[in-house]
């Protein structure tokens, strides 16, 4: 092996590689290549693919066509690109040298038959031919498609080539194959290297497998442009196979266009205008005359051309006909020379055109079948050919045999005169079919109504033998030796246990407490349970109706009564305001004096522009309407002030903060009219204001009462510099955060906290009217409030109704469950009864079957609804079941039981999600499936984000000095101006202008105006901007309303320029990419500029260094008070390095900074003295402390003498000091917002379960990991850490990224990612811009190529798809309900309307009669394997098989060695051969419920690298009994398929 192939070899091996769901995980909708010899490997691979004998043509078409039908059912988007220089890498290994050529046939003849048939039923899957990989042609369709990565075949071959049977019954060289299995090695991932360095991935389509409606494939990432130097020049593994030079050189001179013409017009004489003749005849008049064949041949091969064109595919199933030695090698060297010439035919330049301009048949898919071909021949020389023609056709092959011969002997012309019969019927050349199977007999009263339809002939009886008449009995867990509990049995439990479980529900309860407090609202108070009664409405009507009169007679008689208090209590309240009036407003105005006081002694603005909001945010109601006017008026005039000594300054570096501070200074005006306490001179001093300042004016209302300030403001408006900018560009650029965002608020007496928008007061419109809804909304928009919402409804019906709450993952379930703590409390006459409960498969919370609102996962709901014991009673009490994130639907392990669940569900649901692909065909699938049920189904939208997310690429510097972190600076939203990070505007992302325009792509103010710009400086007179477009058409003080309608006019004026060519579109596309473009990355970056006492070394950054880059753009983020951010990144492994580069970077800045500055030494020797004081003055308090007790209480120090001390204690500067802890500037906490004691409470608990230390450590510098591999205790310590504001980075896998509630300002993804998609992208990002913290969401891709970062903003969301939910497991299920609850209203109710459904699954046809066939075909199943009987009760292990249900089709093979008594005897051994046992049985169960596909690896790699490992890496085969009874039950199976 040369050094390159070598190197080659050992990078490959290293590349990372991850198994996913092509379609749900990755792919989605976005465009990718299949790698046409890849693809043909994999086909031509197959083991029932005959090439070698039989030669099945057709076959190999069929396996490549549905492999392809197979992706486009999924909705996969895809080109087939094949490579010259790939053409024999197709041919499997071990394929004989005469047989090599046969593939190469099959290649061209798939090819053409694809490039003529595909596009007429697929017109999107495009076909590419290059050269090679490194085409410039195939380069610059790689730029123009904009493929997210390609699909292709890397050659491994994990079957040893010494070990493989076909060598030796092929007689084949092993070290030839070796070779030739290296050769294809290196040609497939010299490819593989040339596209990943160009940043694309690799999908393997050897290892591919299809699961329902998944493709799950491995995927080989290849981030970012690859350092090993690997040069390797294709040519130099070129072909080694013989390809005949001379007959090619002989087919070049003799097979022309004109030869071919000529042979057309014979043709046309026969009436053909096939194209599988004319390459038969071609190659066979070449081969006659160079006289390299046996006419009878050509005649045999001429009487197979025929039999296939005029007989039934159906009756040419031929077994291998028996032939002589002599014949049959007669005949390979016929087909090798035929198929070789007939693939350089093909190969010609005008082959195509000639074809087209005759209108030929494109029918040579199926030109020859080996097997009849070898039929004829066996039998054209013994006398009885006759069986193949009759007399209607033999002169069509005396008109063919003249065409491909010059000149026919008559001595080799006997061989017609015996072609006097007919065609073969089907039985002539098929083989008897198979003895068949009898349907079993099956009636149940719920089934058979359904299965009326369907008409079969069945078994009129069946012999019952002892083993299928045993009926099943669960008699204990089959997870849990233990028997049963009897649910109607008394458990008394000890006072030791009573003891041990109340504790330990406190502590949980605790728990819970204290994560339910960190879910704060947008004041950061705990929310407060609401104590809920059950309304009176809610009352039967009968009591209602009965009690009417004698309530209509009590109100008469206390009418009187109850006016005459009323009004006296109204007098005496009004009195008491009035006179209290007067001293709450002096108290008020005393208050804001004494703290305006304060305030302005602060020295700085910013601190004293936030403590002011601070104050007038917690002031009480009443007071703040009495200073609210004057203390927003403070803040204007603050503003005021720091925006004048910013404009002097004359810095241009703060021009970003002159804006952000006037933008502010706009808001706040903006705000005022509706202030309290309201006075004409401070409405004149802002109308002076804004004059100034240029600013659009700002309407006030009517103004009475006038009174002087508490203040004198010190507004100096004759230095104040005004805006240059137009009133509307300025609100543009700048104000977009600040719009008023009111979209059809309207106060609404059934919210309390907030006025809901339009969309919103619909939602609780239809949960009114008792209808199910979908609602589709991003994140941040409004949707958690719809479920409380439906909660408290439940909550307030009665006692009894039941709500159920499915949430994709425990996390969630564990924070809604927090929420609902917090909110609602209620009191039952009944003990046992709770407002909430959490059931999953690893615990519960409270009891799951009394309580009224239950937060569980999908599989836990499903296991309840098809519980026997519930059908009577739970099952029927459910109300309301709430999907949340039901995108969930499409993923691959769990999303048909999601499916199963909206078919099964027995009331009306409310889904949500914010991220949906296809919302109107989902909708469509849940209207059908929700009527069946007897319930509407109403489909509500949002589009709009509350705060909008500002996008940014990180571009690293090339050196980074560290000394801490920067101070933030006041005013600016986003991260623009900030060196290395550049803005992406949306718009500029559409470089892929086949995807269209999303429908969630989103435009803020300033890029509507961009975009506008843009678009009016490119336009022309064929594509001009229409006049009203212009911003100065929009009103003088823009709403956020504005901006919605104006970037709907303005996407609409895009698109129509996307479908045009000739537009200016391109041109636009790059005016407002040049910013992301632009590749400068800064070249020094200081944290701290100011800092000079502390000197630091400058670190080299390396831009694609993951690790070492991310503290500088955390720095970056300080710098704009950017913080907290979520730092997204998919691998475990990689988020913890993240952090320890980072804390060790911030502990090295550190301890360098202790080392060398005079400031911190000093400080250390004040301490160090303050000590020595202390020592000195209270030596006892240094002592050890003693026990408690009175002895022990300090002697002859009274109580004032300690608060002396404590007040001393708190006034010295050094009594809180920690010379330990984490140096301010070295730390990302925010200490102020978590108290000493709930850390140490914190860190004690996670010590306890052992936490790493740096973990923990990492907690203390403000920074936490977040994965699911993470402690539990630790990851909610992180939320609630984060939630409280005290973790201010967070590094994360997409666990805090679908549903959790931990809003950031920014969130950053940290590399690139398989899972990294356009879904992910979505669902992580919305996790910027927090809902009453942030007004903008700033969103930072690093070390992503700019390719991915367009691809993730411009790429639509996925489609939902869906599965087959009726599964042989769930036919089982609904059985043992049906029987088990003894036929209940509940469970026969499920039934038909499970079976009534039109549509059965989504994207599924609304083909009944195929479900109600699938349905019958589970029976007989069931039936035939023991587990039901005749009239639907189940039997022997179907209790077993249907709790396995989530390992279906495993649970059915358990099933069989279970019932063939494989374990049995097995186990019978086990007192002798012990570890034996074990260890088969432990292979055994792998290979039914353990078996995890691997990528495929070549045999060195197994050797060197796998097998090292100690432990047991790739699954030993299954034992050869075990492997016999499973394949007996896979070929009844398919027995039992095929009869029915």
């Amino acid at each position: 092996m040369d050094a390159d192939s070598s190197a080659l070899l050992d990078w490959y091996g290293k590349l990372p590689a991850r198994r996913v769901d092509l379609v749900g995980d990755y792919a989605g909708q976005e465009l990718f290549i299949v790698e046409g010899d890849g693809l043909l490997l994999r086909c031509f691979d197959d083991p029932k693919l005959d090439f070698t004998d039989g030669f099945q043509l057709l076959h190999a078409v069929y396996a490549v066509e549905h492999f392809l039908h197979a992706l486009l059912q999924r909705k996969c988007v895809f080109h087939l690109v094949f490579f010259r220089t790939h053409k024999e890498l197709c041919i499997p290994r071990a394929t004989p040298s005469q047989s090599r050529n046969k593939y190469l046939l099959a290649r061209a003849i798939i090819l053409r038959h694809l490039e003529v048939h595909l596009h007429l039923s697929h017109p999107t899957v495009k076909i590419y031919t290059f050269d090679s990989v490194l085409d410039p042609a195939f380069q610059s369709y790689l730029n123009a498609s904009g493929a997210y990565f390609i699909m292709t075949h890397d050659g491994a071959n994990p079957l040893p080539v010494g070990k493989d049977s076909r060598l030796k019954h092929h007689n084949l060289d092993v070290q030839s194959i070796e070779s030739e299995e290296h050769r294809r090695r290196v040609m497939f991932r010299t490819s593989i290297f040339a596209v990943i360095d160009q940043g694309y991935n690799i999908a393997l389509i050897d290892g591919l497998e299809w699961m329902d409606t998944k493709i799950m494939i491995t995927v080989v990432e290849g981030i970012r442009k690859s350092k090993v130097a690997v040069a390797i020049d294709e040519t130099a593994y070129a072909s080694n196979i013989d390809n005949g030079d001379d007959i090619d050189r002989r087919l070049q001179e003799e097979i022309s266009e004109s030869s071919v013409r000529m042979v057309l017009q014979e043709m046309s004489k026969l009436g053909s205008s096939s194209e599988r003749l004319l390459l038969t005849l071609m190659a066979l008049k070449f081969m006659e005359s160079h006289s390299v064949m046996d006419n009878r041949l050509m005649t045999a091969f001429l009487i197979q051309i025929l039999v296939i064109a005029h007989t039934p595919l159906t009756s040419r199933r031929l077994e291998m006909p028996a032939i002589d030695r002599e014949k049959r090698r007669e005949l390979d060297e016929f087909i090798a020379t035929f198929v070789h010439i007939s693939e350089r035919i093909l190969q010609q330049r005008f082959w195509d055109n000639i074809c087209a301009q005759a209108s030929l048949q494109c029918d040579i898919n199926d030109m020859i079948d080996g097997r009849l071909l070898m039929a004829i021949w066996s039998k054209l020389g013994d006398g009885s050919a006759s069986q193949f023609l009759g007399p209607g056709l033999q002169t069509e092959l005396q008109g063919l045999i003249d065409i491909a011969t010059s000149k026919f002997e008559a001595s080799k012309q006997p061989v017609l005169g015996e072609c006097t019969s007919k065609l073969p019927s089907a039985t002539e050349l098929s083989p008897p079919p198979p003895n068949q199977m009898t349907i079993l007999p099956f009636s149940h009263f719920v089934f058979d109504k359904h299965l009326q339809p369907i008409n079969i002939t069945v078994q009129a009886s069946r012999n019952v033998s002892g083993r299928s008449a045993k009926v099943f009995q669960e008699v204990s867990h089959w997870h849990n030796a233990k028997r049963r509990l009897d649910p109607k049995a008394i458990h008394v439990l000890s006072d030791r246990d009573k003891m041990r479980a109340m504790r330990r529900n406190q502590f949980f309860m605790a728990e819970m407490a204290s994560y339910a407090a960190s879910l704060t609202g947008v004041t950061g108070k705990i929310l407060e349970p609401e104590l809920i009664t059950v309304s009176e409405d809610a009352k039967p009507a009968r009591e209602t109706v009965d009690r009417t009169k004698e309530n209509n007679d009590m109100t008469k008689q206390r009418k009187g009564q109850a006016s005459k208090g009323a009004s006296n209590a109204k007098a005496i309240i009004a009195a008491n305001v009035a006179a209290k009036g007067g001293g709450i407003a002096d108290k008020a105005m005393a208050a804001w004096k004494t703290v305006r006081a304060n305030l302005d002694a602060e020295r700085s603005l910013q601190s004293r522009c936030r403590k002011t909001k601070a104050y007038l945010r917690d002031c009480p109601g009443d007071k703040r309407d009495i200073v609210q006017a004057e203390v927003e008026f403070y803040i204007i005039c603050t503003l005021l002030k720091m925006y004048r000594i910013l404009c002097k300054s004359n810095d241009n570096t703060n021009q970003h903060q002159i804006n952000g501070v006037t933008a502010l200074t706009f808001s706040t005006i903006r705000g005022l009219p509706i202030a309290k306490g309201l006075t004409k001179t401070i409405v004149n001093q802002v109308r002076s204001i804004l004059q100034a300042l240029n600013l659009p004016s700002v309407e006030f209302p009517a103004v009475e009462t006038d009174g002087k300030m508490s203040f004198e403001p010190d507004l100096r408006l004759s230095e104040i510099r005004p805006v240059a900018t137009t009133h509307h560009e300025f609100q543009l650029l700048h104000c977009g955060p600040y719009m008023d965002r009111n979209l059809d608020s309207m106060p609404d007496a059934r919210v309390k906290t907030f006025n809901p928008d339009g969309w919103q007061r619909k939602v609780l419109d239809e949960l009114d009217a008792g209808r199910s809804i979908f609602v589709v909304a991003p994140t941040s928009a409004g949707k958690t409030f719809i479920s409380f919402y439906a909660m408290e409804k439940i909550l307030r019906r009665n006692d009894d109704s039941i709500l159920v709450y499915i949430a994709p993952t425990k996390a969630l379930v564990n924070q809604i469950g927090a929420e609902i703590q917090a909110r609602f409390k209620k009191v039952y006459r009944h003990a046992g009864r709770s407002v909430w409960a959490i059931h999953t498969r690893d615990y519960r919370i409270n009891n799951p079957s009394g309580c009224q609102i239950l937060v569980t996962v999908p599989h836990i709901l499903q296991i309840m609804l098809l519980s026997s014991s519930n059908a009577k009673s739970w099952s029927r009490k459910v109300r309301c079941i709430i999907f949340d994130e039901i995108h969930s639907i499409g993923q691959a392990d769990d999303g048909v039981v999601w499916e199963q669940l909206l078919l099964l569900a027995p009331c009306p649901i409310i889904a949500l999600s914010a991220t949906v692909g296809n919302p109107e065909q989902f909708n469509s699938w849940l209207t059908s499936t929700q009527r069946s049920s007897g319930f509407d189904v109403t489909m509500i939208t949002h589009q709009h984000r509350y705060s909008d997310l500002r996008k940014f690429i990180y571009k690293p510097p090339s050196q980074f000095s560290f000394s801490g972190l920067p101070e933030p600076s006041f005013g600016t939203l986003g991260l623009d101006g900030l060196e290395g990070l550049a803005f992406v505007h949306p718009v500029a992302s559409l470089v892929n202008k086949s995807r269209g325009i999303p429908q969630d792509l989103s435009l803020e103010a300033r890029d509507c105006l961009t975009l506008w710009q843009s678009m009016s400086r490119h336009q022309t007179k064929a594509f001009p901007v229409n006049q009203s477009l212009d911003p100065k058409h929009l009103p003088r003080v823009l709403r956020k309303a504005d901006i919605i309608e104006w970037e709907k006019q303005l996407k609409i004026l895009l698109k129509s320029w996307m479908l045009r060519e000739e537009s200016p579109f391109d041109k636009v596309i790059e005016d407002l990419g040049m910013p992301m473009n632009d590749t400068k990355a800064p070249a020094h970056y200081l944290s701290r500029p100011e800092e000079s006492t502390v000197k630091t070394e400058a670190m080299k950054l390396d831009a694609d260094d993951l690790y070492s880059t991310t503290l500088p753009l955390l720095c970056k983020l300080q710098e704009r008070d950017a913080l907290p951010a979520i730092l997204f990144n998919y691998d475990r492994g990689k988020c913890e390095r993240i952090c320890k580069t980072i804390m060790k970077q911030l502990e090295d800045a550190e301890r360098n900074m202790k080392e060398s500055s005079p400031a911190w030494k000093s400080k250390i020797r004040g301490y160090e003295q303050y000590l020595a004081n202390k020592s000195k003055h209270n030596p006892k308090k240094m002592a050890a402390p003693k026990k408690k007790g009175k002895a022990n209480d300090d002697e002859g120090t009274s109580k004032a003498d300690k608060m002396q001390d404590a007040a001393s204690e708190e006034a010295n500067p050094y009594a809180n000091f920690n010379p330990d802890a984490p140096v301010e500037g070295f730390h990302f906490a925010n200490i102020a917002k978590a108290e000493a004691t709930e850390l140490a409470a914190i860190h004690k608990e996670l010590k306890r379960r052992g936490l790493e230390p740096w973990l923990m450590e990492s907690l203390n510098r403000g920074i936490g990991v977040h994965h699911a591999g993470m402690n539990r205790k630790y990851r909610q310590a992180v939320e609630m850490l984060f939630r409280k504001g005290f973790l201010r980075v967070v590094i994360a896998t997409g666990t805090l990224a679908l549903g959790i509630n931990m809003p950031c300002a920014t969130v950053i993804f940290s590399g690139d990612s398989v899972f990294l998609t356009a879904l992910n992208f979505r669902q992580a990002a919305g996790r910027a811009g927090r809902r009453g913290f942030d007004l903008l969401g700033n969103v930072v891709f690093q070390n992503l190529s700019t390719a991915k970062v367009c691809r993730l903003l411009s790429s639509r969301l996925p489609d939902m798809t869906g599965h087959f939910p009726i599964t042989t497991t769930l036919i089982l299920r609904l059985f043992t309900l049906l029987h088990e609850s003894g036929n209940t209203k509940y469970a026969v109710d499920a039934i038909n309307s499970l079976l009534s459904q039109p549509r059965l699954y989504l994207d599924g046809p609304a083909f009944k009669d195929q479900v109600l066939h699938h349905l019958r075909f589970s029976i007989e199943y069931l039936r035939r394997h023991d587990l039901l009987s005749a009239e639907g009760v189940p039997l022997n292990f179907a209790g077993l098989t249907s709790h396995l249900y989530y390992t279906e089709n495993s649970s059915f093979s358990l099933n069989a060695l279970l019932k063939e008594g494989y374990f049995h005897d097995l186990c019978s051994e086990i007192d002798t051969a012990e570890s034996r046992v074990l260890r088969t049985l432990m292979i055994v169960m792998a290979h039914l419920f353990g078996r995890h596909p691997c990528r495929h690896s070549d045999q060195e790699y197994i050797e060197n690298i796998v097998k090292r490992s100690p432990s047991v890496v790739f699954l030993p085969q299954l034992p050869a009994s075990a492997a016999k009874i499973l394949q007996d039950h896979n070929d009844q199976t398919l027995q039992i398929f095929t009869t029915y």
